[in-house]
């Protein structure tokens, strides 16, 4: 039998646990307690990110100017319904996520979901690299095929091309017999 002050391993971390929790309880009550004193702080931060990121998204998706300034305008007179939706999913969502942001930041573990995601992220990233090299074959292959087929209708073109102009000569040749040997006849009577 086990001495009675001596507590175990198992006992050890039980309570470590459950001292853990009611921390994080309380830190959880605490940022409940600060979202519902600085509600003020809270509807001017928002005003101000709404700002920011509703000038960004119209800059961004889009560039006409006309269109631009009417859905900033727009944007404004929409402002007031975001912020009302915004306060009530703030106060109900934010205390628990920043809770367990602040948990995962202290309990110094890796999570096995980011590591997952991770490599994922690294293997999705591969398949990517791999996609686009075997689209690139693909493109150099069609690509060495067309200049096959260029070359082809190429010589084609010049075989035809050469042959009519040599069929074009011999069927003016009887004609053009007289012409030359009148040309060359004469020039060889000069050199004699």
């Amino acid at each position: 039998m086990r001495p009675p002050l001596q507590k175990t391993t198992r006992e050890t971390q039980s309570a470590e646990e459950r001292l853990q929790a009611e921390r994080m309880r309380d830190v959880l009550l605490l940022l409940d307690n600060l979202l519902r004193r600085e509600d003020l702080t809270i509807k001017v931060i928002l005003s101000c990110l709404y700002d920011v990121g509703s000038a960004n998204l119209i800059n961004q998706k889009f560039r006409s100017r006309s269109l631009n300034g009417l859905m900033k305008r727009i944007s404004r007179m929409s402002k007031p319904a975001f912020s009302f939706f915004a306060i009530r999913w703030l106060k109900k969502n934010c205390p628990e996520l920043i809770t367990k942001w602040l948990y995962s930041k202290v309990s110094f573990q890796r999570s096995p979901s980011r590591v997952v995601k991770e490599l994922e992220a690294k293997v999705s990233d591969v398949n990517a690299v791999l996609l686009d090299a075997e689209s690139h074959k693909q493109e150099i292959k069609m690509l060495r095929s067309q200049v096959k087929w260029l070359t082809r209708l190429l010589i084609g073109a010049i075989a035809i091309l050469g042959g009519s102009t040599i069929w074009l000569g011999y069927s003016q040749l009887p004609e053009a017999l007289p012409l030359i040997q009148s040309v060359y006849g004469d020039s060889q009577d000069a050199k004699q």
